[in-house]
């Protein structure tokens, strides 16, 4: 059957004017932009946003409105997130009973409406307007997000907040002197705005008409700030200079690192830049030192994963593996965990692509395949430095994950990460490399698959009934009594109804019936389901059902983040 979206090209197709190479480089657009069909199609000037507004009412029998002519009600914006409406570029319109209109202007996103719906637990009645339009009322609703200058949005910013204190001497001409003063002080801004909503990486877009500031708060992306384009260039080579990259190249990619000192600590920023079709994009991440001593309960882990893990470190030798998408938390577990080992008598040598927290008393080593520096070249050499400890950023190939495991029936105690979905899989994927079953089974000490989930913010926390299809999927799984929570939305949480994260985890810890399964070549199902009903050990859907009857976290989240069993 023809998709919309389908029908709209080929309309388009058909129109005077219009060839398929320009419907082909409108999908480029989009692909290389990220944005959606309909943006790609006015940016390339083969449709006006009125005119396609018009064929979309058309094709999908969805009513238009003008949004000019139309007042919004303040109080709608309590209903929906300023988050929420400016990711899918939704304008709440109106509320009657317990059906909420919407204005969008992107028909082909698809989880636009069913994320409303949960959020508000309200039918959700979809309305079409001119993208210009649904910018404009949601500045009106939410506030703006215009430039102005930056001389304007930075003026009351003190420009020796921070000081920077890695590499050379900072350069920059004097702050209160000449016009670097206000992008000085943008910078610091922007920083210490980060540090404050607890972000763990910045964002800075370089689009046609602005730079846009986002940050990255509790996994979500969330826009703050747009940056005038003729400042961008400025902002720019600013952060260059304080991460000690060449402000003459802006062909390639460019990595850098810089280090703030703020009261009562100093934290570490990593900071990439990516030359686009705009100007350059940079993405800094937000490397705090201080979260790293804080010991793993503080990462959010159960009482049973601590113990397990603790057991696990203070082996003499062996592996011990953690495990996860990307984002899952795995570098900060490990670099806690070697924290914690960190002491004067131990020789602790890790090798990592990038190197992302320095740390005091480790001797760190960052890959670079470009000299010949992979990780299995640099393991080679560590091993010659009569290490206690080795953490290995991750494995990648055959090549590392057999150095990696002579290593650790060598004498030493290997940590490293591994991209599967649950504990189990990490030995058949290790097997799947080609190393032997026989050198997985003796090396192997614990695996611990691990994810992040978002935590209900204490602020705006309140009971709820949970939908009767949730509750038909928990039915036996969970005590009938158990109450269910979630944020309303405050200020403290940016009306996301949640605050933090914490880490939940599925550990493996190798016995001799394991290490014979391996042997016998069974699956990675057969061992996770011995390890389950024999040794006790708990899922990541177990322990994110134990927290949502603890009321840490909400229903959407659990069964956002763990797969039932």
């Amino acid at each position: 059957m023809q998709t919309i979206r389908q029908k709209i090209l080929e309309i388009l197709l058909q129109t005077p004017g219009i060839t398929q190479e320009a419907l082909d480089g409108v999908l480029a657009l989009q692909r290389s932009q990220g944005i959606s069909l309909a943006e790609a199609l006015v940016k390339k000037g083969l449709i006006d946003e009125k005119a396609l507004m018009l064929l979309l009412v058309r094709e999908l029998n969805i009513p238009s409105i003008d949004l000019q002519h139309f007042h919004i009600d303040e109080r709608m914006k309590d209903l929906v997130p300023e988050r929420l409406a400016r990711q899918y570029r939704l304008v709440p319109v109106s509320l009657f009973g317990e059906s909420m209109t919407v204005a969008l202007c992107d028909p082909f996103n698809v989880f636009a409406v069913d994320d409303l719906r949960d959020i508000t637990g309200k039918k959700i009645d979809v309305v079409m307007a001119q993208p210009s339009q649904i910018k404009d009322a949601l500045d009106t609703l939410y506030g703006s997000l215009k430039q102005g200058t930056v001389a304007e949005i930075s003026k009351n910013i003190d420009v020796n907040d921070f000081e920077i204190i890695t590499g050379e001497k900072d350069n920059t001409p004097d702050a209160e002197s000449g016009e670097e003063a206000p992008v000085i002080r943008m910078v610091n801004l922007i920083i210490k705005e980060a540090l404050r909503q607890r972000a763990s990486d910045i964002h800075m877009e370089p689009t046609e008409e602005a730079m846009r500031v986002r940050y990255r708060i509790d996994g979500v992306l969330v826009e703050v700030l747009e940056i005038p384009k003729e400042n961008q260039s400025a902002v720019i080579v600013r952060l260059k200079i304080m991460a000690k990259i060449d402000i003459t190249q802006t062909q390639t990619p460019q990595d850098g690192r810089f280090r703030m000192r703020l009261p009562g600590k100093e934290v570490d920023f990593r900071v990439s830049i990516l030359p686009t079709s705009h100007g350059a994009k940079v993405v800094m991440r937000v490397l705090d030192r201080s979260k790293l001593s804080v010991g793993l309960d503080h990462l959010g882990f159960s009482p049973l994963s601590i113990r397990l893990i603790d057991e696990a470190i203070v082996k003499p030798f062996g592996m011990v593996l953690v495990t996860g998408p990307t984002g899952s938390g795995k570098s900060t577990t490990l670099y806690s965990i070697i924290n914690k080992l960190n002491t004067v008598d131990k020789n602790i040598i890790t090798i990592e692509d990038p190197v992302e927290y320095l740390i005091e008393g480790l001797t760190q080593i960052e890959a670079n395949a470009d000299i010949g520096l992979t990780f299995a070249a640099g393991l080679k050499s560590i091993l010659r430095q009569s290490p206690d400890i080795v953490m290995v950023g991750e494995i990648r190939d055959n090549e590392t994950a057999d150095i990696a495991i002579k290593a650790s029936l060598t004498g030493q105690l290997v940590f490293s990460t591994l991209h599967t979905n649950d504990s189990a899989g990490a030995l058949t994927r290790l097997i799947d490399m080609g190393v032997e079953p026989f050198l997985v089974a003796s090396s192997l000490v614990m695996v611990c698959a691990q994810r992040l989930a978002r935590k209900v913010c204490p602020h705006c926390k309140e009971e709820i009934d949970i939908p009767k299809e949730a509750l038909r999927r928990l039915e036996g799984k969970i005590d009938p009594r158990t109450k269910f929570y979630e944020g309303k939305g405050c200020e403290r949480c940016r009306h996301t109804g949640y605050h933090g994260r914490f880490g939940m985890t599925e550990i493996l810890v190798m016995d001799d019936t394991i290490r014979e399964m391996l042997l016998q070549g069974k699956s990675s199902d057969d061992i996770k389901e011995y390890a389950r009903e024999a040794n006790g050990m708990k899922l990541l859907w177990d322990d994110a059902l134990a927290r949502l009857a603890e009321g840490q976290t909400t229903v959407a989240e659990v069964f956002r983040i763990a797969s039932e069993e």
